[in-house]
């Protein structure tokens, strides 16, 4: 049992310095094999994309490959990240945009997205709720107790398993008492 809690206690450890090392590392969101991991803010994609959630998008390629129904991840006028899915392709080479829309939401987006201005596509893949741990560890309160707080548990129960380690091959404790009759 003791194996198991610190194996728990000391990977826990490892995920969390990941976590924030690769945040840190990338200028805010993780990636992971290729994978930009990105936190959805808003419930503009429910009930497709939960709010909270971290979704991975595919970074990089051809920006004028994409199609009617293709989920993308673009930069908006004001510098902010919108994951939306193409309703409509107008152009073609660097002329190309996509007038994008929420699920969730009513009216397509105000204005056509240009294809410099995407960032990747969503491959699919979603973890609920997840989006806020990691937004919390970007942080400084949450880096440094996703740090901080494994680690320091690892050494307090690396601490009671000496003293108890101690304490059973202590000899004046396990003095057993004769009675001489």
């Amino acid at each position: 049992m003791s194996r198991i809690i610190t194996s728990i206690l000391f990977l826990s450890l490892l995920f969390m310095a990941f976590v924030v090392i690769s945040s840190k590392a990338s200028g805010g969101e993780p990636n992971f094999l290729g994978y930009q991991l990105k936190t959805v803010l808003s419930g503009s994609m429910e009930p497709s994309i939960q709010t909270g959630s971290i979704i991975a998008i595919k970074p990089g390629g051809d920006m004028t490959r994409f199609q009617k129904d293709d989920v993308i991840t673009f930069i908006k006028e004001d510098n902010s990240l919108v994951t939306h899915r193409v309703l409509e392709v107008r152009g073609q080479g660097e002329q190309t945009q996509y007038v994008t829309k929420g699920d969730n939401n009513e009216d397509p987006d105000k204005d056509p997205i240009l294809s410099k201005n995407v960032v990747g596509e969503y491959k699919g893949f979603t973890i609920p709720f997840l989006g806020y741990a990691i937004d919390f560890a970007k942080s400084k309160e949450g880096t440094a107790i996703l740090l901080i707080l494994p680690g320091l548990f690892l050494l307090i129960y690396s601490g009671i398993t000496v003293w108890q380690t101690v304490r059973e091959l202590d000899p004046s404790k396990n003095k057993e008492t004769t009675i001489n009759g």
